[in-house]
Parts: C-alpha cells; sequence; structure tokens
C-alpha cells in the first residue's frame, strides 16, 4: 500500500526513522528537516509582508500550503507535509469567549491571531461562557474541514496549539495579574484552569474528530509526525519562574491534558533553559523543541551539556546549515536529535546531505 500523502515520496521510510526517534528513542540516528529557498513562500511574503492582516480566507491558506508543500516534494528529508493551523492561535481561545481577534502575518509564511485580555481581573470569570455554537468555534471547524479537503492524498494538517494552565489564564487577565493571583487568589487560578481545560479538551477532540491520523500519528509542523493522538502543549509561563512554580503550577494540567489523548509535546525558549530537567520527566512527553532566543548560546552549540540533562528524551533544534555541514562531516553530530537546517541553498545540496545523514550513527 502506497504512503498516504504524495507530497512526501518514500513517506514510508521516514516514518520508520521517526519511530525510532520517538518510539524507541534511539541514541544512535539523527534526523534532519531541510529548509531551502521556496518560491510559494517569498510570493506569499511579497503579498503579506509582516504586521497585521485581516482574517483569511480558510480556502487562500490552503492554497499557500499547497503550493508551499508540493514545492518541498523533492526534498529527501525528514519532514511530513503538512499545513499549520497558525490562525487558530490565541486568537480562537479569546474569540471562543468574546474577546477581540486581530491577525499577524510573518516571515514563516503563518497568520497567526491574538486577543486582549478578557477580564478585568479574575473575580470576572463567572461573566464568562464557553459554547461550541459560538462564531469562532464554527470558524475553527469549518477551517478544519476545508483544509481536510484540500489536503487529502497529498499533505497532512498539523496539530492545533494547546493554550492550557497559567497559558490560559494569561488569555484572561494578562500575565502580570496571572503571577500575582498565584499568591494572592489561588482558588481563582484553579477555577480558570479548569475552564481552559474544558475548552482544550473540547477543541483538541474536535481536532481528532475532523483529522485522521496519518499512518495512525498526529501531524506537526516542527516535531513532523508522532505515533498516535499528539497534542503541542506549552511551558512558557514558566520560563520566568523557578522551577518550583512549575511543580506547583505546571505539571498537573500539563500531565492532565496530555492523559487525556496519547502523550504531547513542548517546547523550550532559551531562557527557560533550567526548566529542561523538569519538563522531562512530565509523563506523556513524547519530545522537546529546544529554541534560540534571549541572551544565550543556541542550543546547538551548547547541545552535550543539554543532552546529558535531557537523557535519551527525543530533541529538536535548529542549526545554520553550514555548521550542520561541518558537524556532519567531521561526525560531530550528536544523536537522538532532529535538526531543523536554515539556509540549505537547494534541493540537490539538501538531498545529498541527507544521503549521509541516513548512514549517521553517532
Amino acid at each position: 500500500m502506497s504512503f498516504p500523502l504524495s507530497y512526501r515520496p518514500h513517506g514510508d521510510e521516514v516514518l520508520e526513522r521517526l519511530r525510532q526517534f520517538y518510539e524507541e528513542r534511539s541514541q544512535e540516528v539523527v534526523l534532519a528537516r531541510m529548509d531551502v529557498p521556496n518560491q510559494a513562500l517569498a510570493a506569499f511574503l511579497k503579498q503579506h509582508p509582516p504586521g497585521r492582516c485581516d482574517y483569511p480566507d480558510p480556502r487562500e491558506r490552503l492554497g499557500y500550503w499547497d503550493a508551499c508543500l508540493l514545492e518541498r516534494s523533492p526534498l529527501r528529508d525528514d519532514s511530513i507535509p503538512c499545513a499549520a493551523l497558525s490562525e487558530m492561535d490565541q486568537g480562537l481561545f479569546g474569540g471562543l469567549l468574546g474577546g477581540d481577534v486581530w491577525f499577524l502575518s510573518d516571515e514563516r509564511g503563518f497568520i497567526s491571531s491574538m486577543v486582549a485580555p478578557l477580564l478585568n481581573d479574575l473575580t470576572e470569570l463567572d461573566t464568562l461562557s464557553f459554547r461550541t455554537d459560538s462564531q469562532w468555534y464554527q470558524r475553527y471547524v469549518n477551517q478544519l474541514r476545508v483544509f481536510v479537503k484540500g489536503a487529502t492524498g497529498n499533505f497532512g494538517i498539523a496539530h492545533l496549539v494547546v493554550i492550557n494552565g497559567l497559558n490560559f489564564v494569561f488569555e484572561l487577565v494578562g500575565a502580570t495579574k496571572t503571577y500575582l493571583n498565584l499568591d494572592e487568589h489561588p482558588d481563582l487560578i484553579r477555577r480558570a484552569i479548569d475552564l481552559g481545560f474544558e475548552i482544550n479538551a473540547s477543541l483538541q477532540d474536535t481536532y481528532f474528530e475532523e483529522v485522521p491520523l496519518v499512518e495512525g500519528g498526529t501531524c506537526s509542523f516542527s516535531y513532523q509526525w508522532i505515533p498516535g493522538r499528539i497534542i503541542p502543549e506549552s511551558v512558557d509561563p514558566f520560563h520566568m519562574t523557578s522551577v518550583d512554580y512549575f511543580e506547583k503550577w505546571g505539571r498537573a494540567p500539563m500531565e492532565k491534558i496530555y492523559a487525556r489523548f496519547d502523550g504531547g509535546v513542548t517546547h523550550i525558549h532559551g531562557n527557560g533553559r533550567h526548566l529542561v530537567e523538569a519538563v522531562c520527566s512530565v509523563k506523556g512527553l513524547k519530545g522537546l523543541l529546544l529554541l534560540d532566543d534571549g541572551d544565550v548560546p543556541p542550543a546547538f552549540e551548547v547541545l552535550g551539556e543539554l543532552k546529558k540533562r535531557t537523557g535519551n528524551m527525543p530533541l529538536i533544534c535548529t542549526v545554520a546549515f553550514g555548521d550542520f555541514h561541518r558537524a556532519l562531516m567531521g561526525y560531530d553530530l550528536i544523536g537522538g536529535v532532529m535538526y531543523k537546517v536554515t539556509d540549505v541553498p537547494d534541493v540537490d545540496t539538501a538531498n545529498r546531505c541527507m544521503d549521509m545523514v541516513r548512514e549517521y550513527r553517532a
């Protein structure tokens, strides 16, 4: 039986490598996603320069992803082609509760959404109501159906972001008031977290009802494909707190939403690396994306140290092509890592490099 996504030739081979990475947690293999120049992305950026924009037509967004992913199909890297539901970002969660949603295009080809805090303070929590027949829930379902219909047989649909726990409370009252309420009104924080779980569970249930799994796994823009029904959680609120705050307020909501499905993935920014040991011990975590931002060395430069702290957890990190190629040729790549390789000059260069990546054993 042929692989179900035509925009990924030899997709069965890629899934086998991804199974080794996520299920077996092999520390010998290295994987790579190669980012080459993309004409569809360049055309998008010319038409939609980074900045504020209107709510996009889902059919237009589908057309962009179709062109972008078709252009990538000659690549023989470890990516699985999938469209991101970036429009259904923070704005979806705020819009569901009556917030004023605005949209932003960026240099990745994404159009994301945001919303101002909904409440003056958490004592107004009872004024909120969550309904699946609201305009924003229907927009969400409509986009899922448009994407599934247009993508079937060619590419997948990446899983929907989770805005749960303190991330959800941020949506309600902003970050500063959330942090203050942890000590001043913890009961209100817990009630808000419960509401967030209800909304996130409903949205994720709908995603998995509408979007078929690909060969028994979930497509992901950053993590490519993970076996089972996998959701992407965030620990961003704890980047500016101690590990103790994560243990008190972050672990339980994260493990609860992961347990509802087949687990999840998460990311850590540069200013959150003090959390890696705690986050890697979260039940149900399948993979960790290490982001480069803030006043810290790029993850690739300190990957040996980070690997010691994260054990056999599958890691994803970004690296420029020149640095990646030197490490590959020098046999200095660390195993058990998927490398997101930027600034690759062209498809032929990427594919020659991937021939060596597939043979590489750490």
